[in-house]
């Protein structure tokens, strides 16, 4: 613990260099998830009143030719996918990923991500090797699919497609498992949820959200429910937003017509523990379920629907407590919102 100055608590000046690296990784990550596309959209403007408009011109022709490939199964690097940040990155918290069962090849999944937290760092088990999980699940590909907006925000889209992100739409959903040993990964509560992502609770929202199950059905992908200890224990809502307050109201009213929230959260800093929007150092560990079988239905009825997503909330429960002991959350009662 380092010392403070004026309530601020500094960190210890002699942090090992590879500590200073992977908060480095942490801050860049966040960094470009809160300001990435806006630092991006304000460079683009910049050049176009400068010599070098037709940097501007180019990438705008560039991302018209290449708009849909968010929905296309997106452009995936193993060399991106392998770099050494996302070590740095996962030794930060650090990040672990658990498997509770294998996933055959020959069959596509539907892995439901809870819970979204801020910005669900957890994600990384799925579309980095930074925790193996080409090893853990042989043979499997896996896609986390995100907002379509962040695909619209220049240069921020081609990194996300880089590590494979894609768009969340029905497409890409159907693009995506047709080829058999694929797997998406949903972060289903959404930009909703992340409204409730507070420390020391485990708020999840998907009483009403069903489409994930019908999407399942008629791609004939088996639902695989997971859940990240640790996820909503990164940030801290920076202003009281609880359910009728005004700022929810606003927050609930933007998002409804944007798709995504607006939300003012605080971490830590890079020099200082205190404040940031670098992510608090608490372990991430990723719990992957068992595979919920079944039998493809091209036109599911909504009664196919409904039973299957009630076993899909049973089986996220059980998951839930199965492990909370274990990770250090015993105290918490998972709850599922609408």
């Amino acid at each position: 613990m380092g010392r403070k100055i004026a309530g601020v608590e500094l960190a210890p000046l002699n942090m090992p260099l590879h500590r200073r690296i992977q908060t480095l990784c942490a801050f860049t990550t966040s960094y470009l998830f809160f300001f990435g596309g806006l630092t991006s959209i304000l460079f683009l403007l910049f050049l176009l009143h400068t010599k070098y408009y037709w940097i501007t011109l180019l990438y705008v022709t560039w991302f018209w030719f290449d708009r849909d490939t968010s929905s296309r199964g997106g452009r995936p690097s193993q060399w991106l996918r392998n770099s050494a940040a996302y070590r740095y990155l996962r030794d930060y918290f650090p990040i672990s990923l658990v498997k509770t069962a294998d996933l055959d090849p020959k069959e596509n999944y539907l892995i439901g991500y809870h819970p979204h937290g801020i910005m669900g760092f957890g994600t990384s088990n799925f579309v980095t090797e930074a925790t193996g999980f080409s090893k853990e699940f042989p043979g499997i590909k896996s896609y986390v699919l995100t907002l379509k907006l962040l695909h619209y925000l220049p240069f921020y889209r081609e990194y996300i497609s880089a590590i494979g992100y894609c768009d969340v739409s029905k497409d890409s959903i159907d693009y995506i498992l047709r080829t058999k040993g694929n797997a998406v990964v949903i972060l289903i509560g959404g930009a909703k949820e992340s409204l409730d992502a507070n420390p020391s609770t485990s708020s999840i929202v998907l009483k009403n959200r069903k489409g994930f199950v019908k999407m399942a059905l008629k791609n004939g992908a088996h639902l695989v429910p997971s859940y990240t200890f640790g996820e909503n224990e990164l940030f801290r809502q920076a202003f009281d937003n609880k359910p009728g307050s005004r700022l929810r109201r606003f927050q609930r009213f933007f998002q409804s017509r944007v798709g995504y929230a607006p939300i003012c959260v605080t971490g830590r800093g890079f020099f200082q523990y205190s404040f940031g929007i670098v992510p608090h150092r608490v372990p991430l560990i990723t719990v992957v379920g068992k595979p919920i079988h079944l039998t493809k239905t091209p036109s599911p009825s909504q009664e196919d629907i409904d039973k299957l997503h009630d076993r899909y909330m049973v089986a996220l429960k059980d998951l839930f407590d199965e492990h909370k002991t274990k990770y250090g959350y015993g105290e918490q009662t998972i709850e599922f919102i609408e």
